[in-house]
């Protein structure tokens, strides 16, 4: 029997559901975990359908059935942001043009990124931290419901002022939605990722936190040493020049 167009789509399908499945895994710190479900899943195949063990695999089919559920349980959160993430891609916008009355607006704020790149700059040489989130296509409403809104436009002046030492916002970080500066003072998820070096500080490791939960991209000031760092999709870009940093909110925000 030969593999017809209806098994390749099957195969490709199958394979991207386990990559997708792989990065939120990743991204959540459970990747040893996604390796463990494949084995138990491999051996349960094997069992079942090549050594046709009718006991063992009726047994393991059990399992695999009440696992499901078991990992609805366990990874909630994970499964939530996954399907909030699908409906929010800009490569579904066809689907969504035919529910929503309106489409967010495109990034066209090069003048905004340069603000708020000047901005990073100047607190830099002044050594004053600072956490500033960059929101794409993931809401980040319920972070920003932590926080006071703002809802003003970006501006270098304004983005100092409100990580100024003595200000009240200082502390916590700053949300830009839809090119303005929706709030500050915002309380992120901390990533308890073993991996992060031990020099770096809380800011950080919200910084990590959110781009783990969020396709977001998180840019931090360091207090300590005035240096500029990015964080997003889990991983970190630290000591970054205003041009590399120029360079990679043009490439990543704008024209995302």
């Amino acid at each position: 029997m030969g593999i017809g167009i209806a098994d390749i789509i099957d195969i490709l399908m199958v394979a991207t559901l386990l990559y997708v499945i792989y990065r939120l895994m990743k991204a959540s710190g459970s990747i040893n975990m996604f390796i463990g479900i494949l084995i138990f899943i491999s051996v349960g195949i094997v069992v079942s359908q090549v050594l046709k063990m009718r006991l063992l695999g009726s047994i393991f089919e059990k399992l695999l059935s009440v696992g499901v559920i078991a990992l609805l349980i366990i990874f909630q959160e994970e499964v939530r942001r996954f399907f909030i993430t699908l409906g929010s891609q800009k490569r579904f916008g066809f689907i969504s043009r035919i529910f929503k009355s309106r489409m967010r607006q495109a990034n066209n704020g090069n003048a905004e990124i340069m603000a708020i790149v000047k901005a990073c700059v100047n607190m830099g040489k002044g050594k004053v931290g600072a956490l500033i989130v960059l929101e794409k296509e993931l809401p980040l409403n319920d972070i920003i419901d932590t926080g006071d809104i703002i809802d003003a436009q970006i501006s270098t002046r304004l983005i100092e002022n409100i990580f100024f030492k003595n200000s009240p916002l200082h502390d916590g970080a700053m949300i830009v939605s839809r090119n303005r500066i929706k709030a500050a003072a915002c309380l992120l998820p901390v990533s308890h990722d073993l991996s992060i070096p031990k020099h770096l500080g809380l800011r950080h490791r919200a910084a990590l936190g959110i781009s783990q939960e969020s396709d977001s991209i998180s840019i931090i000031v360091s207090e300590e040493t005035g240096g500029i760092s990015v964080a997003c999709k889990g991983e970190f870009k630290l000591n970054m020049s205003s041009e590399q940093l120029e360079e990679y909110l043009t490439n990543n925000y704008c024209n995302d």
